[in-house]
């Protein structure tokens, strides 16, 4: 395994990062437990959760993931020697609306009463007490932070950043968390955490997960030189596009107790009218040079500048045994020249 830096801080960690959000859903207890194993067996320090994991969410399974990661750490005895990242939801909206988190069963907002709730609640779920990387899962304020590039301006009543922010650092000087990351957020959205955490002299966000893959590089457009000049790293989640870049839904297939299978209107942004000939022409380039599509994919995500860590999911130890070996995967200019020329016929298809 290899190590690096989370953002700018001093904590040391993995390069891939194990990502959960199926424990509880997709996998069972005892499935989580194999795969944290292989992972943390094979080098793996770092850990991404939320509180509304698993996915699809719903309030008969909410906080599950963090109770699964909880009593692993307990029976393995090892919170010492792991990274824990936790995210709060955002802002409620009608079409993705996550007010069964909060016992009011009130709209979750990036509020000072509702942090203090999360983190309490996180830090008991886990049998932690005190989370690593604390991240907001996608923003308080309207706007379009999930699928497309498009911007429409809505006036709303948002929290501020501000407030969020203060009310992260009281728990930062807590000890309850020790450092700040946010999530689905724009070049805006991370410009403004980054002035107002300056000028309060508050602690200042460490990493943005955000997607990043083949078929999605819309990052590198004004978020990469962001995050580069402040030192803010990128936790790239969806490196194989949920599966896609694995060719495994090529030609209409749809194998059984596959994420798609389940949950395919979740992930429009997969089943652009591009993605498939993208994705064949990633496949090409692989066979081409030797290498495994998903390995590759990977791989290139991790060697990017702005990268912190790349997440990867497992539904099963034989996707996560594959996926790990990326690390030892070298790609050439010409692989990456090959790259590049499939990015410019077929641009971020699943964005």
């Amino acid at each position: 395994m290899k190590y690096g830096k989370l953002g700018s801080s001093d904590i040391s960690i993995s390069r891939l990062c194990m990502g959960t959000m199926t424990f509880g859903s997709y996998n069972t207890k005892e499935e989580g437990f194999a795969i944290m194993d292989y992972a943390f067996e094979h080098g793996i320090n770092f850990f991404d959760s939320a509180e509304m994991y698993p996915t699809p969410p719903n309030k008969n399974t909410a906080h599950l993931t963090n109770k699964i990661i909880g009593e692993w750490i307990k029976q393995k005895n090892n919170r010492s020697k792991i990274i824990i990242a936790d995210k709060i939801a955002g802002r409620s909206i009608p079409r993705n609306s996550v007010g069964w988190l909060r016992p009011t069963g009130e709209d979750t907002r990036l509020n000072k009463e509702q942090i203090n709730f999360a983190i309490d609640n996180s830090l008991k779920n886990l049998g932690i007490d005190y989370i690593d990387l604390y991240q907001l899962h996608w923003p308080d304020r309207l706007g379009n932070f999930f699928y497309g590039l498009e911007y429409k301006h809505k006036e709303d009543e948002s929290i501020s950043i501000e407030e969020t922010l203060s009310a992260l650092e009281e728990n930062v000087k807590k000890g309850k968390i020790r450092h700040i990351g946010i999530s689905n957020e724009t070049a805006w959205g991370a410009s403004k955490f980054i002035k107002i955490a300056e000028k309060n002299n508050w602690t200042k966000i460490t990493t943005i997960q955000n997607p990043y893959s083949l078929v999605n590089r819309s990052f590198e457009v004004g978020l990469a030189e962001i995050c580069i000049r402040e030192k803010v790293g990128l936790l790239a989640y969806s490196p194989l596009a949920g599966g896609v870049l694995s060719g495994k839904y090529l030609d209409g297939k749809m194998p059984t107790k596959s994420r798609m299978s389940i949950s395919k209107d979740r992930y429009p942004r997969y089943w652009t009218l591009n993605t498939e000939p993208a994705v064949k022409s990633y496949i090409a380039i692989a066979k081409k040079y030797g290498l495994d599509c998903c390995q590759m994919a990977i791989k290139f995500c991790e060697i990017q500048q702005f990268m912190s860590a790349v997440i990867i999911g497992a539904t099963n130890l034989e996707q996560l045994k594959n996926n790990i070996q990326s690390i030892n995967l070298e790609l050439t200019n010409e692989i990456i020249e090959d790259i590049n020329k499939v990015q410019l016929i077929y641009s971020n298809p699943c964005v």
